[in-house]
C-alpha cells in the first residue's frame, strides 16, 4: 500500500510539471500559471519524501509542512482573489461593453487631371439694351407692338399725334413751291438785265429758308414716328393710347438677348492669371444642369480701389434667349493646363476650428495578449478609423483636392463619419448613405 501511495504522488508531481510547462508554452489555457503547477509537483516530491524518513523525524516535518502548506494555500486564495479574479472580471466587462464596429462608407483617394480655374460670381447684361423714350412730347396716337414680342431694327413702334406738324409741312412746302416760283423769276430778269443781283440772292436765300423750314418739320414728324434702333425683344411696355408722354419718358424697353454678357469681378491678384479669349463657363439657376461657354471679351482699365478688384467681361451666345440681363451667375475662368490632383468626395471633409481633417480606414494593430481594454476588441485583424488632418485645394463639383495629409489609394470615410472617433473599429459598406445629388445647388 505503501508503494502504491507513492507512485501515485510521483504520477501527480509529473503530471503536474507537464501541465506547467503546456501553459508554458501556450498550448493549454488555464487561469493559473505556471508556477502553481512547480509548487503541486514539489509538494508531491516533498510527501514522498517526508513519507521515508524514520517516524522519529517525521512527525516534526509532517508539522512544519503542514504550517507551509497552510500558508501556501492562504497565499493562491489571496493571489487569486486580489489578482486573477479582478483580471476575469475586467476582461468579462471589455468583452461585455466593448464598442461594436461602426458600418461606414469609404473611398480611395485618386488622382485626376484638374485644369487651374478661376471662380466668381457675376450679373448678366444685355448687349445692347436701352429704354424707348420721345424725343418730343406729343399726345400717343399708335403703338404698334406688344409686351415681351420681338422686333427687327427699323420697326415702327409707337406713332406721337403729329397732325399740327402735318399741317405745318403743308404750309411750308406751299411756302417752298412759291419761292422756286419766284426765284425762277428773278433768274429771268436777271438774265434780262431788268432786276438787280441783289434781288435774285434774295429770292434764293427766302426759297433755301423754305426749304430748310420743310426738312426741319418733316424731321419732327420722323421724331414722332419711334421706331427700333435694333433687333431685340420688348419688355412690358408703360404706355397706352391718349397718354401724354414728355420728353424722355420711358416708353418700354428693347434689349438684344442674344450675344448676352456677364460682368464679374476678380481681385487684383488674379490679373496675371485672366487675358482677353480665355474660356469662361457659366451656369445660372433658371437652367439648372445647364453649362454655357463663352470667352473674355473685354477686361477693365483700372481696378477699384475700394475694393481692389477688377471687372472682367465674358460674352455668351444666348439663341434660345434663355439668359436675360440680371440673372445671377456662378463663372469659371480656365486660367492654365491641365495637372494631376489628389482628390477626395467632399462629403469625407470633415471641418472644425481646430482644422479639417478625415478619417482613413486602417488594418488593426495586433492585439496585445495582455491587453484586456476596450480597443483590443478592434485588434486582430479587424479595421479602424485614424484621424489625419489635411491641407485642402480646389473644388470640382462633388470633388475635393488635397494637398497633403493622404495618400494615393488610401480608404477614407465619405458618409457616416459624425459618429467616429479616432481608433474606433469599422467595417465597410460600400452603398453610399445618401444618392449623391446631380448638381452641387448654386452658391
Amino acid at each position: 500500500m505503501r508503494r502504491v501511495v507513492d507512485w501515485v504522488l510521483l504520477v501527480l508531481a509529473l503530471a503536474a510539471l507537464a501541465a506547467g510547462a503546456a501553459v508554458k508554452m501556450g498550448r493549454l489555457a488555464v487561469p493559473a500559471p505556471p508556477l502553481a503547477f512547480g509548487v503541486v509537483a514539489a509538494i508531491c516530491v516533498a510527501l514522498i519524501a517526508i513519507r521515508a524518513l524514520p517516524l522519529r523525524i517525521r512527525r516534526p516535518v509532517v508539522f512544519l509542512v503542514t504550517l507551509a502548506l497552510l500558508a501556501a494555500i492562504t497565499a493562491g486564495l489571496a493571489y487569486f482573489q486580489f489578482v486573477i479574479k479582478p483580471t476575469i472580471v475586467k476582461g468579462f466587462i471589455s468583452a461585455t461593453f466593448a464598442p461594436k464596429p461602426t458600418a461606414v462608407w469609404a473611398q480611395p483617394a485618386t488622382y485626376q487631371q484638374w485644369s487651374p480655374q478661376l471662380s466668381a460670381i457675376g450679373s448678366l447684361r444685355a448687349y445692347q439694351g436701352i429704354f424707348i423714350a420721345p424725343q418730343v412730347a406729343g399726345v400717343i396716337s399708335a403703338i404698334h407692338f406688344e409686351s415681351g414680342q420681338d422686333v427687327k431694327e427699323g420697326d415702327l413702334l409707337i406713332n406721337i399725334d403729329d397732325s399740327v406738324e402735318q399741317a405745318d409741312l403743308l404750309n411750308g412746302q406751299a411756302q417752298l413751291r412759291n419761292a422756286d416760283a419766284t426765284l425762277a423769276r428773278q433768274k429771268t430778269l436777271v438774265l434780262g438785265g431788268n432786276t438787280p443781283q441783289a434781288t435774285l440772292d434774295s429770292a434764293l436765300a427766302a426759297r433755301d429758308s423754305a426749304a430748310a423750314s420743310v426738312q426741319r418739320t418733316q424731321a419732327i414728324i420722323a421724331q414722332k414716328a419711334i421706331r427700333a434702333p435694333f433687333g431685340g425683344r420688348i419688355g412690358i411696355r408703360s404706355a397706352d393710347l391718349g397718354q401724354f408722354a414728355a420728353v424722355g419718358t420711358p416708353l418700354a424697353s428693347l434689349t438684344q438677348l442674344d450675344p448676352v454678357y456677364a460682368d464679374f469681378p476678380v481681385t487684383e491678384g488674379a490679373l496675371g492669371t485672366v487675358a482677353v479669349g480665355q474660356e469662361v463657363t457659366m451656369t445660372v439657376g433658371a437652367a439648372p444642369g445647364q453649362i454655357f461657354t463663352g470667352k473674355i471679351k473685354a477686361i477693365d482699365a483700372r481696378v477699384s480701389a475700394d475694393s481692389r478688384n477688377v471687372m472682367l467681361r465674358a460674352e455668351f451666345a444666348n439663341p434660345g434667349r434663355r439668359l436675360l440681363p440680371g440673372m445671377f451667375a456662378n463663372l469659371t475662368v480656365t486660367t492654365g493646363a491641365p495637372a494631376r490632383e489628389l482628390t477626395l468626395p467632399r462629403t469625407a471633409i470633415v471641418y472644425s476650428l481646430y482644422g479639417d481633417n478625415v478619417f482613413v480606414v486602417v488594418p488593426a494593430p495586433k492585439s496585445d495578449p495582455g491587453k484586456t481594454d476596450a480597443g483590443a476588441s478592434a485588434a486582430g485583424g479587424g479595421l479602424i478609423v485614424e484621424r489625419r488632418f489635411v491641407r485642402l485645394g480646389a473644388i470640382r463639383g462633388e470633388r475635393i483636392a488635397i494637398a497633403d495629409g493622404v495618400k494615393e489609394g488610401e480608404q477614407v470615410v465619405a458618409a457616416g463619419q459624425i459618429k467616429l472617433q479616432a481608433n474606433m473599429p469599422v467595417i465597410l459598406d460600400q452603398r453610399p448613405a445618401l444618392p449623391l445629388p446631380a448638381q452641387t445647388p448654386l452658391q
